[in-house]
């Protein structure tokens, strides 16, 4: 793990909520020059710290569109039937987010489709693969309540 100071942190804090800001602002806001900030921001690229930076689309103002959570069982708890599943998983676009699970389920999917037959056609596909789901649990968003993309940083640092 790379060793991070107060600047670095600060760093991050801001780029999580604001991604366009220039690196001449964001200097500023960390009360750095701005070559030694890119310095940072550059180091902190490198070691995979930051990893992209991306707009936070409304998608209900551009398409109709359906969230689903879905918990997923599988059959055999081995290593390549992980490794299968989580390939099929990356190979989809409309599954947006897949976490493995400690616990009851083996995974969490987060999947946006355009209506629930397409959802079901994702499902289908999926266990037309023969990829082991023993079970699955769907739950439809009915709203967004909280939806930041934001870090924590301050929680997670215990201030």
């Amino acid at each position: 793990m790379l060793s991070l100071d107060s600047r670095d942190i600060e760093i991050l804090k801001i780029l999580s909520s604001e991604a366009r800001i220039s690196k001449v602002d964001l200097a500023a806001r960390i009360n750095l020059s701005p070559s030694p900030c890119w310095e940072r921001l550059k180091r902190l690229e490198k070691a995979g710290v930051i990893v992209s930076y991306r707009a936070q689309v409304s998608l209900r103002s551009v398409l109709p569109h359906v969230t689903f959570f879905v918990t997923i069982e599988l059959e055999r708890h081995r290593m390549e039937s992980f490794q299968t599943f989580e390939r099929a998983v990356k190979a989809s676009d409309e599954i947006t987010g897949c976490w493995a699970l400690g616990g009851g389920f083996d995974y969490l999917l987060q999947i946006v489709t355009r209506d629930v037959d397409s959802y079901q056609r994702l499902i289908d596909g999926l266990l037309e693969q023969k990829l082991g789901l023993t079970r699955y649990y769907t739950y439809i968003v009915t709203k967004p309540v909280k939806e930041t993309g934001i870090l924590p940083f301050d929680a997670l640092m215990g201030g």
